[in-house]
């Protein structure tokens, strides 16, 4: 999913005039600055509308192909394996398809990424049961799916919409994610426990082929964004060792921020099934723990100002790491439930934040919005390296032992990343805060 500058008195420019000046200049002031919360336009809000199906499809059963696999075999390391090819692939297609995103058409890109996850869930149907000796080349085309949609969203994200109205944009983003996560889960899970057998698997893999073909069609209604130079493979990595780089610092975050995810992103989901046996409880988690981040969302992405960002951020690193407490005593459904509501309500201060820190400071200066794909590339590289380290960390430890005092341990240690993340991006939060007051004063 997703996926930093300060603001000045000047309003932001409208969709169509930020289309006209970054095509024409890609100038560092095309970056438009604001005290005020701008209104979405079209583009923003059918650009919100595909991200919501590409979101719809994969909640609705992404989850709950981990499940699949796992019934057929009980393997934590393949699942971690599965994680590890699904990041490996995405950073490549991201590296790779910078330069279609950067010198081709945009759209194509975004559209290629939601026809490869209807292809994926066509695999998973096509497979069957043989599912779990296909994890290779599963995680190799969801990862190009994911690579080939996050990469284009983010460019296009970033060039329809401004600091004026970004934290806006990400907080409905976020709320349509969290509706999606809300519904469509506990419908895979009804749908599953009900059929019986391997039946509703199939049904609701079906379904997230169906909305990821009514996602590439609804595509076609985004303008064709003119190309902005030329691609530069090296992707800004060599100066990362200049000190006093902004990117050092925003890129360490971001593999802090990847660290948790690589484990979270499949392992909370694989304990909820274990601890219940229920695919229908494991759908009612993601109902009550989206329901929360729902509203959370809502209410987060309406208050979340660029002078609130960085005491924002920081009480969701902390809430985020003491949720994750409980677990240390048992991994039954009560603590699983508590630590995921309990995450589910803070989150937001922490995601949006992190999200809008980095593409301000893409818009922040001539350089870096010319070469503004290279940066988001740089960005979900980092998140992914961080990924990575993660999901093998685990890999590893259970290859070593399945102990599950062990994994609440790993849960811990790399739950807590999201406050070195926080740490990273302090300065650039204050900074960020300290414009925003000289600016309303």
């Amino acid at each position: 999913m997703p996926g930093t500058s300060s603001k000045s008195s000047r309003y932001p420019l409208t969709g169509r005039e930020r289309e006209r000046d970054f095509a024409v200049a890609g100038r560092a002031e095309d970056e438009p600055r604001a005290t005020k919360k701008a209104k979405l336009d079209r583009q923003a809000v059918l650009l919100l509308a595909v991200n919501a199906l590409f979101t719809c499809g994969n909640a609705l059963s992404a989850t709950f192909v981990n499940i699949y696999i796992w019934k057929i075999k009980h393997d934590y390391a393949l699942l971690g394996w599965f994680a590890v090819v699904h990041q490996l692939s995405m950073s490549l297609t991201f590296w790779l398809a910078g330069k279609w995103v950067k010198e081709g058409n945009k759209m194509n890109t975004l559209r290629g990424g939601v026809i490869a996850a209807a292809a994926f869930y066509g695999l998973v149907l096509a497979f069957g049961t043989r599912a779990a000796d296909a994890v290779p080349v599963l995680g190799l085309v969801q990862g190009v799916s994911s690579g080939l949609f996050w990469l284009s969203f983010n460019v296009v994200y970033f060039e329809i919409t401004g600091p004026g109205n970004r934290d806006r944009f990400n907080g409905w983003a976020g709320l349509l994610g969290s509706l999606s996560g809300m519904l469509a889960p506990w419908l895979s899970g009804l749908l599953i426990s009900s059929s019986g057998g391997n039946a509703g698997y199939r049904l609701i893999f079906g379904i997230s082929l169906a909305i990821f073909v009514a996602g590439a069609a609804l595509t076609f209604g985004l303008r064709k964004r003119e190309p902005s130079g030329r691609y530069d493979w090296r992707i800004g990595l060599g100066e990362l060792l200049r000190k006093g780089n902004p990117w050092r610092a925003i890129t360490g975050a971001m593999v802090a921020q990847g660290l948790r995810e690589g484990i979270f992103g499949f392992v909370i989901a694989l304990l909820v099934y274990t601890s219940t046996g229920s695919e229908m409880k494991l759908g009612s988690f993601s109902l009550y723990t989206s329901a929360a981040a729902f509203l959370s969302f809502w209410i987060a992405g309406r208050l979340l100002k660029p002078g609130r960002r960085f005491w924002g951020m920081l009480t969701g690193a902390v809430m985020m790491t003491l949720f994750i407490v409980p677990l240390l005593w048992g991994t039954g459904y009560s603590e699983l439930l508590i630590f995921g509501l309990g995450t589910a309500i803070f989150v937001p201060l922490f995601s949006i934040p992190s999200v809008s820190v980095v593409f301000d400071q893409i818009g922040g200066n001539e350089a870096d919005v010319k070469r503004r794909e290279e940066r988001v590339i740089l960005r979900e590289l980092a998140l992914n390296a961080g990924r990575f380290a993660g999901a093998l960390t685990f890999i590893v430890c259970v290859s070593v032992s399945a102990n599950p005092a062990l994994i609440r341990v790993l849960l811990l240690v790399f739950g807590s990343s999201p406050l070195l993340a926080w740490a990273l991006l302090r300065k650039r939060l204050r900074r960020a805060a300290n414009a925003e007051s000289k600016a309303e004063s």
